[in-house]
């Protein structure tokens, strides 16, 4: 499998497919690189190349027990752009990924990258704070570090089974398919990760990293957002961001890159040719 070694020794898996302009895709937590099939496949037969590792710890990456911590994540990512030697790039980042691309693109600067796309993402801060009061408690997230140290398995598809996909509302149709593969991806990484990085999606605080990225930037995020609640995040982020766009969609779920796939390569086809 093709691996790229960071330099505290971790190897990233990674996918680099197709010619053209790159798109680097930061996948969600607890998933792998395979969560963005709909988006690879896609692109690639459109002319650009796709590239999509698997966080640390996640999918087919080594699982070391340390490093799941965001200025991790964002070295991990910048290990997978110089390895491959990557410019004029477009960073899309769903969920935690989207907390990875921001991280990155402050901590190692955007001149390789062209444009920037949040989707369903994390930033600026999840957890309810002082200064963040419309973030959620800390006990949501204590609840769901209890339920992967105890109860990964079956915690994985009842999360898969319900808000995830919006499964969970009435009248939703759900797909056997999608919520088996979730459960497949999330299984197939570390506990361990899992367990650490639900402190890493929830109380990094990217408030000042936003204000620092002056590429333009895409957030799109669902109005029916069960995982990320979309005034908190995304709506503040389009704030926070100094060349940012807002799009949001009616009715769409945190996995809207899956569910609504159709609609959501076509907005992120308009925008990285714009």
């Amino acid at each position: 499998m093709p691996v790229v070694t960071t330099p505290d020794g971790v190897d990233i898996y990674y996918k680099d497919w197709g010619s053209g302009q790159p798109i680097v895709f930061s996948h969600g937590w607890p998933l792998s690189s395979d969560d963005w099939d709909a988006q690879l496949m896609f692109f690639v037969s459109h002319g650009f190349r796709v590239v999509a590792h698997d966080r640390r710890g996640h999918g087919r990456s080594a699982q070391v027990a340390e490093g799941h911590d965001m200025d991790h994540y964002a070295d991990d990512l910048a290990a997978v752009v110089n390895h491959l030697n990557l410019s004029d790039a477009v960073h899309v980042g769903h969920s935690t990924g989207g907390g990875e691309v921001v991280r990155y693109l402050t901590r190692h600067g955007q001149d390789r990258a062209a444009k920037a796309v949040l989707i369903s993402a994390v930033p600026p801060i999840m957890v309810k704070t002082a200064d963040n009061p419309g973030g959620l408690d800390k006990s949501v997230f204590d609840g769901i570090q209890e339920q992967v140290a105890t109860r990964r398995s079956d915690f994985f598809r009842s999360f898969a089974e319900g808000p995830f996909y919006g499964y969970n509302r009435p009248g939703a149709n759900p797909s056997e398919g999608v919520i088996a593969n979730w459960w497949r991806q999330g299984m197939a990484g570390g506990a361990k990760a899992h367990y650490d990085g639900v402190v890493a999606f929830s109380q990094t605080d990217f408030t000042d990293d936003l204000a620092k990225i002056t590429i333009p930037t895409l957030v799109m995020h669902g109005e029916d957002d069960q995982v990320v609640p979309i005034e908190n995040t995304g709506v503040r982020s389009a704030e926070l961001l100094p060349n940012s766009t807002l799009k949001t969609y009616p009715g769409f779920p945190h996995g809207m890159p899956t569910t609504e796939a159709t609609t959501i390569n076509a907005d992120l086809l308009a925008f990285i040719r714009s």
